[in-house]
């Protein structure tokens, strides 16, 4: 006579709901499914991101806002390292100067390069949400839930509609060859192209928007975003040695309160 299962519990039950386990959960993942990963759990109280003041690597997930008033300060201390000088002549730029997108190979000491994934991937890893991968994969990202820092707005991104999501270069590459690295090396300009200190994963068309422009010129649609741009992009200067322009300088002065 054959036995009868045990009787799963209420309490059980109870503990299958709260932690929404599914039949699939439980049963093992299928050979087409894809995997996921866990939601980062160094955001901010709002999900939304980490203070870019606790993250000077660019390793931390999203960009959240600067709000109390020793962080202020602290922001434009940081700026006000930031040096400046004049935009120079968009001559000989183009996008290969900076290597191809998006590397894994970057020479210098860049955070996630030869990690066997490329930075592409590895950004919207760093900021996505229920974050899904290709079958038989932990590199390429098929889908995800994005926090955009420039709107506030949350995208449910897949990869069949690429471009709803697109990489931001804080400091757009443009930029950084009219303000000195057009007399870099290779080297350094495919370091700064692919540094998770200088990339966002940000809302597409806001992302177009900006173009090449510096923070006199642009600034993120959502206000309450606006100095912690700020700091990142002084991060990268003072990291990469690369001036702003004056304007540029007093703009993101005025976002953190200065």
């Amino acid at each position: 006579m054959r036995k009868s299962r045990p009787a799963i519990s209420a309490s059980a039950v109870l503990l299958l709901a709260l932690t929404g386990c599914s039949s699939s959960t439980l049963g093992g993942l299928g050979a087409d499914s894809t995997t996921s990963q866990p939601s980062a759990d160094s955001r901010d109280s709002a999900g939304s991101g980490t203070n870019p003041l606790d993250n000077p690597d660019g390793t931390k997930p999203g960009l959240a806002a600067i709000t109390s008033a020793p962080d202020m300060a602290r922001a434009r201390a940081l700026i006000g390292k930031v040096s400046t000088k004049g935009r120079g002549p968009k001559t000989g730029y183009s996008r290969d100067r900076f290597g191809y997108a998006w590397m894994d190979s970057a020479p210098g000491n860049v955070p996630f390069a030869h990690n066997g994934c490329d930075s592409r991937n590895d950004l919207l890893k760093r900021d996505g949400e229920n974050v899904r991968f290709r079958s038989g994969s932990n590199c390429i990202v098929t889908s995800m839930t994005l926090h955009d820092p420039y709107t506030g707005r949350t995208i449910a991104w897949t990869k069949s509609h690429a471009t709803t999501v697109q990489i931001d270069h804080v400091m757009p590459l443009s930029y950084d060859w009219q303000m000195g690295a057009a007399h870099w090396s290779k080297d350094k300009r495919e370091d700064i192209a692919n540094d998770p200190l200088n990339l966002i994963p940000v809302d597409g068309p806001t992302n177009g928007a900006k173009s090449d422009s510096g923070p006199a010129s642009w600034l993120p649609p959502d206000k309450r975003i606006r100095c912690s741009y700020a700091v990142r992009v002084a991060q990268v200067s003072l990291k990469y040695e690369l001036p702003v322009t004056t304007a540029d300088k007093s703009a993101m002065l005025e976002q953190c309160g200065g």
